[in-house]
């Protein structure tokens, strides 16, 4: 192992940390697990009071007990907005407006946010976080400095560290900008659209090295800046698979992990599986659909609509550690992303958890999604668009003539290389880079 004295520091400045839970939290959390291996010493800057709408404090468990993380106080908008309305805070937080109309007091929180938080609203960690963070790389002899976002606001405190005192500074985007498909839902002004577009811009432009999660986006990003840029895609942790290979269902389980909003609503999957209870009377007793996570009104009323209520287990959030469970004992594993030109880019972080479980895969999004060709070349899964209702019945009925038999497995290959520690290999030799 590298000896600990030749170690590069690099400061890594994230908003997602334990006890933070969902997506947002597990790439740098890994990656500051096994960084330290190839060469580097990571030390997290994280928000000393953050709003986080998902917690998960099993997460905790997951942080090196070596690592430095430095902490600073941050004031947002969530807390006024709970003060205000309650619950209804993560529509704030998101950005993201709810499929039924929101209230008054709703509509007009999302305005501010959208129009007076730009580009987010945790702006007001970003001045500071620098004035801090500027003595703080003085003293400790730190050259390198990392921003992941969302939130890109803190972009922008790499940015200004950049300028004021000559870091190295690399721009992680777990997710497109002005590309991602809520951005073009927030209730923006065209001012406030412009601003977007120019700090994003600007963001690009001055970073000495950008990484993405996919190639699509890599693609976006390579018209509006002539900086290096590399596609680190997301990973799992192969310390978090299940020690013993648990045992698969009895039943006919088909599981999704995830929030399964009203924009992520299969219709043809659903119709699939109604018409295949028709074909094969069977299945009513072998069929089960493990859900785990938020459930949206409008998809249950569609399960509803074809007959399925009765077969559907709904486990609500479930700690990473069970969702890795359950993806390692269901029979099938759906994989959703929204049907939108904008999510072709989107690469889900637990395709790579759904790959390492070694479970059939079936993968519904927009047409030639970034996902497709990773589990063609995996042979993990298979991927259809929202339209194509025949194929899905198809592969369908064969999945469970194989269940029938014993014989329903995947012969998946090439999995290792999208191990967290793998992954964690290729952010190290940038590092070392820039």
């Amino acid at each position: 192992m590298t000896n600990q004295r030749k170690l590069k520091k690099v400061l890594i400045i994230t908003y997602y940390w334990p006890p933070a839970g969902g997506p947002g939290v597990q790439r740098w959390l890994k990656f500051v697990s096994y960084l330290p291996k190839y060469g580097i010493e990571p030390i997290v800057y994280i928000p000393k009071n953050a709003e986080y709408p998902i917690i998960d404090k099993e997460l905790i468990k997951q942080v090196p007990i070596d690592i430095t993380v430095i902490k600073q106080p941050i004031n947002e908008p969530a807390t006024w907005a709970k003060k205000l309305s309650g619950k209804k805070t993560k529509q704030l937080q998101s950005g993201i407006l709810p499929s039924k109309k929101p209230s008054l007091l709703t509509r007009f929180m999302l305005y501010i946010r959208a129009n007076f938080f730009i580009p987010d609203a945790r702006v007001g960690w970003v001045r500071p976080s620098v004035s801090y963070l500027k003595e703080y790389c003085k003293v400790e002899g730190i050259h390198t400095v990392i921003t992941t976002g969302p939130p890109h606001s803190l972009h922008l405190i790499g940015m200004k560290l950049q300028e004021q005192i000559g870091v190295k500074w690399l721009a992680d985007f777990r997710d497109p900008w002005t590309t991602i498909h809520y951005f073009s839902q927030l209730p923006l002004s065209k001012r406030a659209k412009k601003k977007h577009k120019a700090l994003e811009k600007k963001i690009l432009l001055a970073a000495d090295a950008i990484t993405v999660t996919s190639k699509p986006t890599k693609i976006d990003f390579e018209r509006l800046t002539n900086k290096p840029i590399y596609v680190i895609t997301n990973g799992y942790d192969e310390k978090l698979l299940p020690k013993v290979k648990p045992e698969v269902h009895k039943k006919f389980s088909i599981a999704h992990i995830g929030s399964l909003l009203s924009d992520r609503n299969p219709e043809y999957l659903w119709k699939a599986i109604a018409a295949l209870l028709e074909s094969n009377p069977t299945l009513k007793k072998d069929l089960q659909i493990n859900l785990a996570g938020v459930v949206s009104d409008e998809v249950l009323e569609r399960l509803n609509h074809y007959g399925l209520s009765s077969f559907i287990k709904n486990y609500g959030y479930l700690s990473h550690t069970d969702a890795i469970l359950l993806q390692h004992t269901s029979q099938l594993l759906l994989l959703l992303e929204m049907d939108k030109e904008e999510t072709k880019v989107i690469l889900p972080g637990k395709l790579f958890e759904y790959m390492a479980a070694r479970r059939p895969i079936i993968a519904i999004g927009p047409v030639d999604g970034a996902i497709q060709p990773i589990l063609k070349e995996t042979n993990a899964g298979v991927y259809f668009s929202y339209q194509e209702y025949e194929a899905i019945y198809t592969h369908l009925e064969q999945q469970y003539l194989a269940y029938l038999g014993n014989e329903l497995k995947v012969k998946s290959h090439d999995v290792e290389a999208y191990s967290r520690e793998a992954i964690s290999k290729k952010m190290a030799e940038i590092l070392l880079q820039v």
